[in-house]
């Protein structure tokens, strides 16, 4: 994948990703551009997942560098670009520390900062799900396939639910098909479980095959939820389940991508009825995940609620549709 670095003619935020062409972002930001009155355009850089560092350092240099260029989204490369471009920032929010990540680039002044924001966008949209009280009176479980960035926000973001003492999943599982991965994010998680100091039912599986996925989904209790942050069927084909899969009775089923041959989210389709199932794509983390690095790049308060969010969510509705699954 070639990508064009050529100085920006005016005030221009980034898209780092896999297939940016294709994401609705391309026909959204314009018109909420216009809506927030931001004088700005976007372009997307695509890199292979676990791209060469390299790549990434060009990147990264040459938003750092360029007068106009005002930050960036990053998805699918959060992990591998810090680390190979960490000497380039002069900050860091505190999540990306604690993460080992970055999914927002901003300015300030002449300095390049970078933010993880996936603990709040995927909190955000975790409640727009699941309501409170719902683990409580369940006693129902949460099944994490993959053990990326994503999945790590989220297991994040359930430490801070349990540190404001609300309700939270008996038990938390993640698997994962990579050991490598899978013993980071154990590493990471229970590091801060022990400095929160809140009592969380965490489980690890190594899972190399999607039938192994399978025998864990099975054993699910009812009403579980089950949370595809793989990426495939979006960055890359296929899916972490078999069609042979059987979802919790009265599960809950989340997709974290809108857009791509989502088979995972097929599988859940084809269960609906028959097993009771609440399927969500990952529309409303889409918009959660935009309008916060937008705010941040742009330095402009966006609210994540209300007339100006509704609208927001209105105008990406109008312009990039969720059913439009090409973007």
């Amino acid at each position: 994948m070639a990508n064009n670095y050529t100085k920006a003619e005016r005030p221009t935020m980034y898209f780092i990703g896999v297939t940016t062409g294709k994401s609705s972002i391309m026909k959204v930001f314009p018109e909420w551009a216009k809506y927030l009155e931001i004088d700005a355009e976007i372009k997307g850089f695509d890199f292979k997942p676990h791209d060469e560092p390299a790549k990434y350092l060009e990147a990264v240099r040459f938003i750092k560098n360029d007068p106009k260029s005002e930050g960036a989204l990053v998805t699918t490369h959060k992990l591998d670009l810090l680390e190979a471009c960490k000497g380039e920032f002069e900050g860091l929010g505190p999540y990306a520390k604690e993460l080992r990540e970055i999914s927002s680039i901003s300015k300030r002044g002449n300095e390049l900062w970078g933010h993880a924001k996936d603990p709040v966008t995927v909190g955000l949209s975790f409640e727009a799900i699941v309501k409170d009280g719902y683990w409580n009176e369940t006693g129902a479980e949460m099944l994490i396939l993959g053990a990326g960035g994503s999945s790590l926000a989220l297991v994040t973001y359930l430490i801070g639910r349990a540190k404001d003492g609300r309700d939270l999943p008996s038990k938390i599982i993640i698997n994962n098909r990579s050991e490598k991965r899978l013993n980071e994010l154990k590493k990471h998680a229970v590091k801060m479980v022990e400095e929160a100091g809140v009592d969380i039912n965490l489980g690890f599986n190594l899972c190399p095959s999607p039938a192994d996925n399978d025998a864990v989904a099975v054993n699910l209790k009812e009403g579980s939820l089950v949370v595809n942050a793989t990426g495939l069927g979006k960055d890359s084909p296929g899916s972490p389940l078999t069609d042979d899969v059987i979802f919790p009775q009265k599960g809950i089923v989340w997709e974290f991508n809108y857009r791509g041959d989502l088979v995972f989210l097929d599988q859940a389709n084809a269960q609906k009825e028959a097993r009771q199932l609440s399927v969500v794509d990952g529309w409303f983390y889409f918009i959660h995940g935009w309008t916060r690095v937008i705010a941040e790049v742009f330095h402009k308060d966006i609210p994540t609620e209300g007339p100006v969010f509704n609208e927001l969510c209105e105008i990406a509705a109008r312009a990039g549709s969720p059913t439009n699954k090409a973007g």
